[in-house]
């Protein structure tokens, strides 16, 4: 049966409160419902329906609730859900937060109009993430690797250079084991425009632009957009990798203003706060992000997601990255005493991980060397700086050959493995040679993470390099 649409407007708003609104006095009201409202001025506002119940609605208002007077205006329930207009021609747009052009070009023609909620996979149906995908950055691919359905977070801070790494990988990222298309969809919330301004140039300048989706919520926008900003990212991702066959890497930053954003509407529909003031269900609105990426059977398309979060106070235990450790497979950490001595990227490998990097590395895939050389440089670093902390306390004159040999190794790994360029765009071949390289700075005798066929076939010595 068709639905007045007519009949379910209202003009009974009984408060106003941050970016939510109370309607009374509704009928056949549904959670997640487009709302329309009509300010006294004639300017029209989007919201949808966060809590229906017996004659009343919580609506959250998109733009904010500026402009709204409870007496006069006028609020249509639409019937339909959240929905964003999708088409291939997306591809090398920029976007505002609610799916908007903002580069000056024409409105999208859609080939679909889709829930910005998604579908969940069926668990059966997902295939499990194999492929390398190659970022062109050494502590990523040579030591955590990122593989095709996986979603991994970057772990930053205030004041680091997350979104400079976040370019680089966006603009670098590739699957080398298959030809099908690749492209990258940006969602970025509650950046600066001076970030946006960054982004868009970047791409643009780089010509990435030619293959990435970029939605831009900025700080000055109401923070509301900033709970819908990824969900549309998503659609759009989905969309591409089911219809097109693409492999999609999906990047989301910063995802402490999304959070944020959270806690704000939690507080204004006066919920019972949890940890640190965010609402109970931070998890499971997490996971429904999070849990988008994928590969599904029989599909030739994908989904990698790589959400990036600045935590406060550089706390890991903060209940954002915490969370979002649980749901993720890994994590990169930033290290800030690395950032401090200008290094670039400032990944701190020992805490790094990425739990699926087995499955995606190795021959076929990256190299045969991979594992053994990643397992050696990851002990050979971590013995380096426990020789750091050991020389603090007892100077350097009381350290072994041996110990001196492992304190250069830290040194020179951060120098050379750690250390590229904003546009240093490495094969995973260069990447393990490198290592190499530093591996063959310490006694043979010492790489007893390596199988000798191994070390025979890669060792620079056996390779008539030195």
């Amino acid at each position: 049966m068709a639905i007045d649409i007519s009949a379910r407007e209202y003009t009974t708003i009984r408060e106003a409160a941050g970016p939510l609104i109370v309607v009374e006095g509704v009928e056949g009201v549904s959670y997640g419902e487009v709302v329309k409202i009509v300010t006294p001025s004639g300017e029209e506002k989007t919201g949808q329906v966060l809590e229906a119940s017996k004659g009343l609605a919580v609506v959250q208002v998109f733009e904010g609730t500026s402009g709204i007077d409870t007496s006069k205006t006028r609020v249509r329930f639409t019937g339909d859900i959240m929905k964003i207009s999708v088409s291939q021609d997306m591809v090398g747009r920029f976007f505002d937060g609610l799916g908007r052009p903002i580069d000056g070009g024409p409105e999208v023609i859609p080939e679909d109009r889709l829930s910005v909620i998604g579908a969940a996979i069926n668990p059966t149906a997902r295939d499990y993430p194999r492929e390398f995908i190659q970022t062109g950055i050494s502590t990523i691919d040579g030591m955590n690797t990122l593989v095709r359905g996986q979603k991994l977070p970057i772990f930053s801070g205030a004041g680091m250079p997350h979104n400079a790494l976040a370019a680089q990988i966006a603009r670098q990222a590739k699957v080398l084991t298959t030809g099908e298309p690749f492209s990258v969809v940006f969602a970025a919330m509650g950046i600066t425009h001076e970030e946006a301004s960054f982004f868009m140039h970047d791409f643009e300048r780089t010509g990435a632009i030619e293959r990435i989706v970029a939605f831009l919520n900025l700080a000055d926008d109401p923070a509301i957009e900033r709970v819908i900003t990824p969900r549309m990212a998503l659609t759009t991702a989905e969309f591409l990798a089911y219809e097109y066959d693409m492999h999609i890497l999906v990047i989301l930053t910063d995802m402490t203003n999304y959070c944020e954003a959270l806690r704000e509407i939690s507080a204004a529909r006066e919920e019972v706060p949890g940890r640190r003031g965010y609402p109970g269900y931070m998890y499971t609105d997490l996971s429904t992000n999070y849990e988008r990426a994928g590969r599904i059977k029989n599909r030739k398309g994908s989904i990698t997601q790589i959400p990036i979060l600045s935590m406060p106070d550089d706390d890991i235990t903060h209940p954002i990255p915490d969370l979002t450790g649980y749901i993720t497979e890994g994590q990169f950490v930033l290290s800030r005493d690395l950032h401090r001595r200008g290094i670039f990227p400032p990944v701190d490998v020992l805490p790094s991980l990425s739990r699926l990097m087995n499955e995606g590395i190795g021959p076929g895939r990256t190299r045969e060397d991979h594992s053994g050389v990643s397992n050696q440089l990851y002990a050979g670093y971590a013995e380096g700086r426990d020789m750091r902390d050991l020389v603090a306390v007892v100077g350097e004159e009381a350290l072994t050959s041996r110990d001196r040999k492992y304190l250069e190794f830290a040194d020179e790994f951060e120098k050379k493995f750690v250390t590229q360029g904003k546009n240093e765009d490495r094969s995973i071949e260069e990447t393990l040679d490198i290592g190499w390289d530093l591996l063959a700075t310490l006694p043979e005798g010492e790489l007893k993470r390596i199988d000798e066929h191994i070390i025979k076939k890669y060792h620079p010595k056996y390779r008539g390099a030195r």
